[in-house]
């Protein structure tokens, strides 16, 4: 185990369980970007150690069956469409940030479209998003989709009623044909109160680092809330089908809203454990005339840190 490391096995154990915790690491920064803001705009205190524990406990389990699952993809070749919708501030971001975080980009990718471009609206209307479907062995995470249409493009008037009135003709014809092709289609939607979206929009008002994510189109959202709740219902009721029906997240609380949409998404999709072959690291092979040529000092990047 430690024939290619000038390392003792005490160090060597070490420097695993050091890269291990940075792994981690990873997940807490994200949650330390989750930190909550009141209506004064402070930041609310830690939430217990206990509840801390058992949150990244339960997600680590989850990502860990969220590689199993990548893997029987792969290995069966299977075709995996999910859909993440929501109001603004909704928390699907964070969710979909979990699932892929500890996953292979070339297999699990997310798809995050922005607004549609002169000759893109001359396009049929799902065209865009076909580009970006899964091939064998892939799935596909969409942050927002087609659905645009049946929410902000109708709530904001940037379609007319005969395209949005077509968009529910179509949609279920499109999505079992999806199907019918070997694609698996599942969609989330992530529900929050008013109250709950108002106290994250602050968050977002408040804090620099996520002062990016308020547009112009969120503020609108707020003095629209019920326009959107009423376009929120119709398109639950005329898109929910059989092969393709929704799913909706309870996700005023974001942790649970994470832990819950994965145990669900996977317990949608029959995989299974892929047997692995024992990898072997081989040794290093040394040249007796090799040298490394050392690297300039004006190419080396200053270590302030």
């Amino acid at each position: 185990m430690f024939q290619n490391t000038s390392l003792d096995p005490q160090d060597f154990m070490q420097r695993m369980a050091d890269d291990l915790m940075d792994s981690y690491d990873e997940e807490l920064e994200l949650e330390i970007d989750d930190r909550h803001v009141d209506e004064n705009g402070q930041r609310s205190s830690v939430v217990d150690s206990e509840s801390r524990r058992s949150y990244f406990k339960n997600l680590f389990h989850l990502q860990g069956e969220l590689v199993k699952l990548q893997d029987w993809v792969q290995q069966s070749r299977e075709k995996v469409v999910i859909i993440f919708e929501g109001r603004d501030a909704a928390g699907k971001g964070g969710v979909i940030k979990r699932i892929t975080q500890r996953l292979n980009p070339r297999v699990a990718r997310v798809a995050a479209l922005p607004a549609p471009n002169d000759r893109e609206r001359t396009q049929w209307y799902f065209q865009r998003y076909v580009a970006h479907l899964p091939a064998a062995g892939e799935m596909v995470l969409f942050d927002r989709s087609w659905y645009n249409r049946a929410g902000v493009e109708r709530v904001m008037g940037f379609c007319t009623e005969d395209e949005y009135e077509e968009f529910f003709r179509s949609v279920p014809e499109f999505e079992k044909m999806l199907v019918r092709s070997g694609i698996r289609v599942i969609k989330y939607w992530f529900s929050i109160t008013d109250e709950e979206q108002h106290l994250r929009f602050l968050g977002r008002i408040h804090d620099p680092l996520k002062q990016w994510k308020l547009s112009p189109m969120d503020l609108q959202s707020r003095v629209r809330w019920e326009e959107y709740t009423k376009a929120k219902e119709t398109m639950l009721e005329r898109t929910h089908i059989a092969e393709a029906p929704w799913w909706v997240v309870q996700a005023v609380d974001k942790k649970k809203a994470r832990l819950n949409c994965i145990a669900h998404l996977l317990s949608q999709i029959p995989y299974q454990d892929v047997p692995h072959a024992s990898v072997v690291l081989p040794e290093r092979v040394r040249h007796a005339d090799y040298f490394r040529q050392p690297v300039p000092e004006t190419m080396i990047v200053p270590e302030i840190f």
